[in-house]
């Protein structure tokens, strides 16, 4: 197989850090896009537009919960026929997902546009709020195939052993996002739309790349002529199900919060609610970066049989993972009061709410991180059905039983352990799948 040396390197530390660190910069900055909206938008317009941000997101991770699917499942099916040495059927079935997202694009973006005005109808939100929601949306929803092909390109340049230039196009994307999101609101006024015209374009940037590399013979995946083959649309689809799973269930738990905030404290609870998950956010795409990074190293050496290696990728991985925990944790308790007053002055209401709920969700930090390497290990092991049963257990099953019953019990402080909670029972989970399967597959 061209061009994998990466993969036929022994499996250290310094080997695996070539992989994942291009990609955990890669999703910091990518999560910086949504941080850098809620930051000008709250200093320039106020919490009210950070709220109405916050509010849309379900929607657009419904919109591209299927796109996330087909990439992650499909990067799985595509690198383990590369390790198979099936390279040009490889790169007619990335050929032909890649059509397929595109379409999914195009269908998702008029959905979105149908749908948007009931769901923001019913939530009993203020005018001005409901005002906000339906203009970043529907600027936002403009950019819908750009992004599902960044989503794609994304993951696809990392397996193609282009890590760094995947690195690139999303730092110049973050970069080209900050600096329009002062043009459009701070120069030109645009309101929140502007803060959604900027995200899209910072988005588009991974994608207008992707189409260039991924044309290019030179490239380890290339495109060519396209072969839909119904068999590895199924397995890309089953095995990115649990990444699908969790994309629209975090859309379901995000309105949960937002409508168990809004009854318990109102809009400025919901103001809190997207501060503290832009927190989240920033140390969950460390997790995040990280397994997107070695996925294709689980999937290539799954292919070839490589038990060996397979074990001590894994074993390594625990590791760095429990240390990064760690510091995230001393992180964000040390750095509480400086984030939240980025986003509201002390003297706004939502500053209090945010301290206090960053101060306690900031304990889930100790376990997403090893919750997030299971789902994605299992789907790179082309297991999806662990792997949804890992994401939706986590993501919706236990956060549901944790957001009925503790604010009951707690009120608003139950609403932030319920992270927490789910986190911490969603680990135990985890631990008893890594345990069941580790025979089957050698780690």
């Amino acid at each position: 197989m061209e061009n994998q040396n990466g993969y036929l390197k022994p499996v250290t530390l310094k080997n695996i850090l070539k992989f994942a660190v291009p990609t955990i910069a890669m999703t910091v900055f990518m999560s910086f896009y949504t941080m850098v909206d809620g930051l000008f938008v709250s200093n320039l317009i106020g919490t009210d537009a950070l709220s109405a941000i916050n509010l849309t997101a379900p929607v657009i991770q419904l919109v591209t919960a299927v796109s996330t699917m087909l990439a992650t499942g499909g990067s799985a099916v595509i690198m383990k026929k590369m390790g198979e040495k099936k390279a040009e059927e490889a790169r007619e079935d990335f050929t032909a997902l890649i059509l397929i997202n595109a379409a999914v694009g195009l269908l998702m973006w008029g959905l979105g546009y149908l749908a948007m005005g009931r769901v923001f109808a019913g939530m009993g939100l203020s005018a001005q709020v409901e005002g906000y929601c339906v203009e970043y949306l529907s600027r936002y929803l403009v950019f819908t195939v750009p992004i599902l092909l960044m989503n794609n390109f994304t993951l696809y340049l990392i397996a193609s052993e282009k890590a760094a230039l995947s690195l690139v196009c999303s730092v110049t994307g973050g970069v080209l996002n900050m600096v329009l999101d002062y043009v459009f609101l701070a120069v030109f006024h645009l309101g929140i739309g502007g803060a959604a015209i900027a995200t899209g374009l910072g988005y588009s940037v991974t994608a207008v790349a992707g189409l260039f590399v991924f044309g290019r013979k030179e490239s380890l995946l290339h495109f060519k002529k396209p072969v839909f083959r119904l068999r590895v649309l199924v397995n890309a689809a089953s095995n990115g199900c649990s990444e699908m799973a969790t994309a629209l269930v975090t859309g379901i738990v995000t309105m949960m919060f937002n409508w168990t905030m809004l009854t318990y404290v109102g809009e400025d609870g919901v103001a809190a609610v997207t501060i503290i998950m832009y927190v989240l956010m920033f140390a969950s795409s460390l997790y995040t970066g990280y397994s997107y990074g070695v996925a294709p190293m689980l999937s290539f050496y799954h292919g070839e049989q490589n038990r060996e290696k397979l074990k001590k990728l894994v074993a390594l991985s625990r590791k760095v993972i429990g240390v990064v925990s760690v510091i995230t944790v001393a992180v964000s308790l040390g750095l509480t009061e400086p984030l939240v007053a980025v986003f509201a002055r002390p003297e706004d209401p939502v500053y209090a709410l945010a301290v206090t709920g960053n101060r306690i969700c900031t304990i889930a930090l100790l376990f997403i991180g090893f919750n997030i390497f299971a789902s994605g290990m299992f789907t790179a092991l082309s297991n999806g059905v662990v792997s949804a049963v890992l994401a939706f257990s986590r993501s919706f099953v236990l956060m549901l039983a944790a957001m009925i019953v503790l604010p009951l019990l707690l009120g608003v402080n139950g609403i932030w352990l319920a992270t927490p909670a789910a986190e911490l029972m969603a680990l135990l989970l985890s631990a008893g799948m890594y345990w069941k399967y580790r025979k089957r597959y050698g780690y």
